[in-house]
């Protein structure tokens, strides 16, 4: 069949959903049954799913077959978890499959390659505006959040959303309260107060959590600029009122010139009067007692009033402070 008898606005819906259409559409158009096995029997078309077909030949684009899912899913099928993370940025690489969320009144199997899940609030979890029909940054986080197995791959979703400023830890939080389930509700809570002081790594997160707030020492300002003559300097940790800094360095170390910066920003830091300490992803999730114990010791020297507390009955701080 040649493609002058398919309506105007019905090629425009073609086109906005990426070449990909469904045998109801072309029904609602007025358009006869037989049309699509015509054109596929020419080898014009391409069957994609059950009832979803691709008006051209050839591999599909990423974004093919998101509309696709997503017409095979049906009415209010909104991309969501891994695919919605794709679409705002989230990770890097498309996936293999596409997820699809739907309403829990309809029911719609799962297919090699689509995902269906289920929601009671998808109306209001849903983009109000964006195409193709997707939930919204901080509901596509907190999905991810609610299917983590551990609960560091749920701070990296949350951690990885707030670094690529797709949104805030205000606004997950408001999303978080709205959600009467969730998975890690706990952990999520106290990551999002560390991320909204300014902790912006996984090695941050870990101090504030298993030295500084475990331990009960006193917060420190997170990621504080200073201006030197024309350069501009960052601190992980900077505890102001006791002239005291704690940089901290990443799981695989820094090349030459890293460490050349580390070592210019400790000696701007000892200019300045502020004692530097620097620690490495080892010592801070598998020695964070002795870490904050050290901390603890500076701080003191520098005027801090108060003690660190022991994490829990085989902490090293009650034995080292003893």
């Amino acid at each position: 069949m040649a493609e002058h008898r398919i309506p105007r606005s019905l090629r425009e819906t073609i086109a906005a959903q990426e070449g990909v259409l469904t045998r109801q559409q072309l029904t609602h158009a007025g358009l006869p049954g037989d049309l699509v096995r015509s054109n596929v029997r020419a080898g014009r078309w391409q069957r994609v799913l059950p009832r979803v077909y691709a008006t051209f030949t050839g591999p599909l684009t990423r974004s093919a077959q998101v509309w696709a899912a997503l017409l095979y899913a049906g009415a209010g099928a909104t991309v969501s978890h891994e695919t919605a993370a794709e679409l705002w940025g989230l990770v890097d690489q498309p996936g293999h499959g596409v997820h699809v969320t739907i309403g829990v009144d309809r029911r719609v199997r799962s297919l090699v390659g689509v995902q269906i899940h289920y929601s009671y609030r998808l109306d209001a979890t849903r983009h109000p505006n964006r195409r193709p029909p997707v939930t919204n940054v901080e509901e596509t986080v907190l999905d991810l959040v609610d299917q983590a197995e551990r609960p560091q791959d749920a701070e990296m979703w949350v951690i990885r959303a707030c670094q690529r400023r797709r949104t805030t830890p205000e606004r997950l939080g408001i999303a978080l309260d709205a959600r009467k389930k969730i998975r890690w509700r706990s952990e999520v809570q106290r990551l999002l107060v560390d991320v909204s002081t300014g902790a912006e790594s996984p090695l941050e997160i870990t101090y504030a959590q298993r030295a500084e707030r475990a331990h009960g020492l006193p917060p420190g300002r997170r990621q504080r600029h200073r201006r030197f003559g024309q350069q501009s300097r960052r601190s992980d940790v900077e505890y102001e009122d006791f002239r005291t800094v704690v940089e901290l360095d990443g799981l695989t170390g820094h090349t030459e010139e890293g460490r050349f910066r580390d070592y210019q920003r400790d000696n701007d830091t000892s200019v300045r009067g502020r004692v530097t300490l620097r620690y490495g992803w080892t010592d801070t999730t598998t020695r964070s007692c002795h870490v904050a114990w050290q901390v603890a010791e500076v701080l003191k020297a520098n005027g801090w009033q108060g003690r660190p507390r022991p994490c829990g009955p085989f902490c090293a701080v009650g034995e080292l402070a003893a």
